[in-house]
């Protein structure tokens, strides 16, 4: 999209341009529905075999408040949702004053002008182009309209700008409002063709996008929240139990509702020390199961979670990070809960962590969890953030037969069993499930107090060294395991930029945009934290600098988590960090601009 878009030349009737990829920003108050527009154009793009990243920020207060919903749309590779918008929609004064530098110079603005006045002097720098939406939508449907329809009534005229599919369009309108009275479809798509039909005054020009190649592999799309819960059913898990705190209330909800189809159970509890104390119940129980919070959630679960380290009881702890300490910032995004994720507890009590880098990851990182927490009897940690868990995207529909698992106890008489085992070098063992028959009539027990190889509890000095030893070397184990990570880009160079979490998108276009401009920047994606991957400071050697860019403060010391683990680890001074706390995903300017000025 061009900035000769602002002045038409004259006499020129409207013309169609085909563009490859277009972001476009939604802003009002979150009572406005901005989500729904969102979220219907990020599932029409994964139904026409297009890319889609989104991302959107919400009030933390019930009373709601302003909000955006930014959408990019590709018919080739999205990393990220994108720096400036193409198209802003706008539906108030304060939608418009606070997010107009957000628009690319020569955008669209498309603004309410019932309630939007615009800046006379940003006429000539971006393509102002006024709807009366909020009467337009009375007259569409009526006078109590306005309110509930305008979100729908804005979807169709984006619809017309960018020429986009109307009937399958129409297809998720009825699925989005089919559940209720057929009064509200009827009205949701009574203001929808009233919006695509509207004679737009002043948009001489739309736009259409180039036709996606077709795979011929279905694609879904949903949010990072709704994959990781996907996730875990395919996994096998069927008990979990949590409490409400966003951003991971969408889990708990979803579970809630999808277990009991699978013949499972998901348990509501009076605080977040019962959730993780019943998660640990069921997973004793012989089938790994799930509980899950944010951060004030997590500090809660942290007494719990060392008797998990233990007892060598395995368990999923979902973390879905957002702005702290305390209750922080609710609905902001930020990477934050490392430390807690990997040292949170008192005694050395070693867990797993794993952070997905994208919604795709999100669901297959379920899947890894789970089997990890099995095999090594551990607690193991999914560190989300808000970032991933309201981002929509589309990815391939997942090989649904050969991903799902049923891990369902084992019930086999044994002849003898220990379950704390002494004799593996590496320190693996497992549980049987109560109820296994033992035949040596020597039945193990479980305590949170140091015990023997078959549970009871022990004060000798000589057996806590060794158990400790053996629930460390476990993780040494899986760390032998663990793939090296791939360097995105060259595998030497300048600059190596690493990340974790929902950061790698950014931080790859980042990669992408540098190397076009002859910078000998490459990137490296972490999502096994704890334990690292072995042979990292292989890759890091052949690097003049290493950068890792982080959600999350500087400290005292001028490092960010997961730069601090790195330097403890490596010992190298050539690791440093980029961070910040703003409670919003990086930019890829904004990732060049500090490490390039770092790096000089």
């Amino acid at each position: 999209m061009s900035e000769s878009a602002v002045i038409p030349p004259a006499g020129q009737s409207p013309k169609i341009s085909t563009i490859h990829e277009a972001v476009i920003r939604i802003a009002g108050n979150s009572q406005d529905g901005i989500q729904a527009i969102g979220g219907f154009l990020a599932r029409l793009a994964g139904r026409s075999e297009q890319e889609v990243m989104t991302f959107m920020t919400i009030p933390s207060t019930i009373s709601g408040g302003p909000s955006i919903f930014q959408v990019r749309i590709g018919s080739g590779e999205v990393l990220s949702a994108g720096d400036e918008a193409d198209v802003l929609l706008c539906f108030y004064d304060h939608s418009y004053a606070n997010h107009i530098s957000s628009l690319k110079r020569g955008g669209i603005v498309l603004y309410d002008s019932d309630h939007v006045k615009p800046d006379e002097e940003l006429l000539g720098s971006y393509h102002h182009v006024g709807v009366p939406i909020s009467s337009l939508t009375v007259e569409a449907i009526g006078g109590t309209g306005r309110d509930k329809g305008k979100n729908i009534y804005a979807l169709g005229l984006i619809a017309r700008v960018f020429n986009l599919n109307v009937p399958k369009l129409t297809k998720l309108i009825e699925e989005r409002f089919g559940g209720k009275d057929p009064t509200v479809v009827e009205n949701a798509l009574a203001c929808f063709n009233s919006g695509y039909g509207h004679q737009v005054q002043g948009l001489w020009e739309s736009f259409q996008f180039q036709h996606a190649e077709h795979t011929g592999q279905a694609q879904v799309v949903m949010s990072g929240n709704e994959a990781l819960a996907f996730g875990l059913i395919a996994a096998g898990v069927r008990f979990g139990a949590g409490y409400p705190i966003t951003p991971w209330s969408d889990i708990m909800e979803l579970l809630r509702r999808e277990l009991p189809k699978y013949g499972g159970t998901f348990v509501q509890t009076e605080d977040e020390i019962a959730a993780v104390s019943m998660a640990l119940g069921a997973s004793y129980g012989g089938r790994v199961a799930v509980t899950g919070s944010s951060g004030p959630g997590i500090s809660l679960k942290t007494e719990a979670l060392g008797w998990a380290s233990m007892a060598e009881v395995p368990v999923v702890i979902v973390d879905v990070q957002r702005g702290g300490p305390s209750t922080g910032m609710p609905t902001n995004v930020e990477q934050s809960d490392l430390n807690i994720a990997c040292f949170g507890g008192h005694g050395d009590s070693p867990r797993v962590v794993l952070a997905p880098a994208s919604v795709e990851d999100c669901f297959y990182t379920a899947i890894e969890a789970v089997n990890i927490a099995r095999q090594y009897s551990t607690p193991v940690f999914i560190l989300s953030d808000q970032g991933i868990a309201s981002r929509i995207e589309a990815f391939p529909c997942p090989d649904l037969e050969n991903v799902c698992q049923d891990i369902s106890p084992d019930l086999s008489p044994v002849a003898d069993h220990k379950p704390y085992d002494l004799a593996p070098a590496d320190g693996v063992t497992r549980h049987i499930a109560p109820g296994t028959r033992v035949a040596s009539g020597k039945y193990p027990v479980v305590t949170g107090l140091e015990h023997d190889e078959l549970g009871h509890p022990t004060g000798s000095g000589k057996l806590h060294t060794q158990m400790n030893a053996k629930r460390r070397n476990k993780l040494r184990k899986l760390a032998e395991e663990i793939p090296v990570p791939q360097v995105y880009g060259a595998s030497e160079g300048h600059v190596l930029l690493v990340s974790w979490g929902s950061s790698k998108g950014p931080i790859e276009e980042a990669v992408k945009q540098a190397r076009k401009h002859g910078e000998a920047i490459s990137g490296l994606h972490l999502k096994h934290l704890n334990p690292l991957p072995n042979g990292l400071e292989k890759i890091f050697e052949a690097f003049t600098h290493v950068v890792v860019v982080e959600l999350n403060d500087e400290g005292l010391y001028g490092h960010g988590q997961l730069a601090s683990i790195l330097r403890a680890r490596y010992c190298d001074p050539r690791i440093r960090s980029v961070t910040k706390t703003d409670g919003l995903t990086w930019k890829v300017k904004e990732i060049l601009q500090r490490v390039l000025t770092a790096t000089k």
